[in-house]
């Protein structure tokens, strides 16, 4: 089925946010972006290209700007949620008031609440209430190359397959394919750890520790985001995808990763504060490392990887004494 061009409102323009609505424009949809930093909406009305955060890629002339976000809440029905997870909660908590009375809402926002250690979606129930229809768009993309128009395919996840399919096909155009699941669990689940086990593959590679260590720590990685996700009764299967590991060996291995690089810059001896300067956007895996590790604890899950990179993060345990960590580890059984 074929939605057609319906109004939808984007909410955040950093660079994920930016690249999201030049793409639902650019397949034909009456898309609103709104964003929080005036500079960069002046850019994006003036220029007609987000100049801070994604500064090769012009706007779409049937892109709207929108400097209101209550305005833009009360006049679409449908939302994106483009925002990152420590502002998450807040933001929903703040357009609540305004939505339509059949609004949906779905977001790109990846990773678990750090003080609640709960998934987007139990965030959103709660900040929303449990009648506002929910989406999930995840999937191994990068904003640069979804903004140019590059081949790219992603996932849509909703427990109503009615909105899913919706919104994966008012994405979908020539180069942009989105595929639907129903395993919202699954897809936000690797999506939050993914970013984690970039910063560990980054450290390594920053050591010179090669190839055959990178492709290890990516396979256990899946391995541990897949155990972490059955735990939560996600469907395993689900890993095996583009929000579980498509998305986990493009952040690994791609240095347009922020987190990727920010494991490169502390395998060099650069502080998180200062890496985090120098990317100048979030750094997702810093707060992921802390709510996975929490999640983890919780649920008896062992997560080798995850739980040296929060050693590295929150202990200041050195990479090199982290990678001995997991090699001295009990010889056991792969599965």
């Amino acid at each position: 089925m074929n939605s057609g061009s319906k109004a939808i409102g984007i909410i955040g323009a950093g660079s994920w946010g930016t690249a999201l609505a030049i793409q639902l424009a650019r397949a034909g949809q009456q898309a609103s972006l709104w964003g929080r930093e005036p500079e960069v909406i002046q850019a994006l009305t003036e220029q007609r290209c987000n100049t801070v955060f994604l500064p090769e890629c012009p706007i779409p002339d049937n892109l709207a700007i929108c400097a209101d976000l209550d305005e833009l809440v009360s006049r679409n029905r449908d939302l994106l949620v483009c925002v990152p997870s420590h502002v998450f909660r807040s933001v929903l908590e703040s357009i609540r008031p305004q939505l339509q009375g059949d609004a949906r809402v779905a977001w790109a926002t990846k990773g678990f609440e750090v003080s609640s250690g709960k998934l987007p979606h139990q965030v959103a129930h709660e900040a929303l209430g449990i009648e506002v229809p929910l989406a999930v768009v995840s999937g191994p993309t990068f904003a640069r190359e979804v903004g140019l128009g590059l081949p790219t395919a992603m996932t849509v996840a909703a427990t109503n397959a009615d909105f899913a399919d919706e919104l994966a096909w008012r994405f979908s155009d020539k180069n942009f394919r989105a595929y639907t699941s129903t395993d919202m669990i699954g897809v936000e689940v690797g999506g939050a750890v993914k970013n984690v086990l970039a910063i560990a593959t980054g450290m390594s590679d920053g050591l010179g520790f090669g190839a055959n260590t990178r492709i290890a720590l990516i396979t256990r990685g899946l391995a541990e985001m897949t155990r972490l996700g059955v735990a939560l009764h996600a469907n395993a299967d689900t890993f095996a995808g583009l929000s579980g590991m498509g998305d986990l060996v493009l952040t690994c291995t791609d240095d347009q990763s922020r987190n990727r690089r920010m494991g490169l810059a502390l395998a060099a001896g650069k502080t998180v504060e200062e890496t985090c300067a120098e990317i100048g956007q979030v750094v997702e895996g810093i707060k992921a490392a802390a709510a996975v590790h929490k999640v983890a604890q919780d649920l008896g899950v062992e997560m080798p990887i995850c739980e040296q990179a929060y050693r590295i993060l929150y202990e200041g345990a050195a990479p090199q004494e982290a990678v001995a960590a997991l090699m001295q580890r009990e010889v056991k059984a792969e599965d």
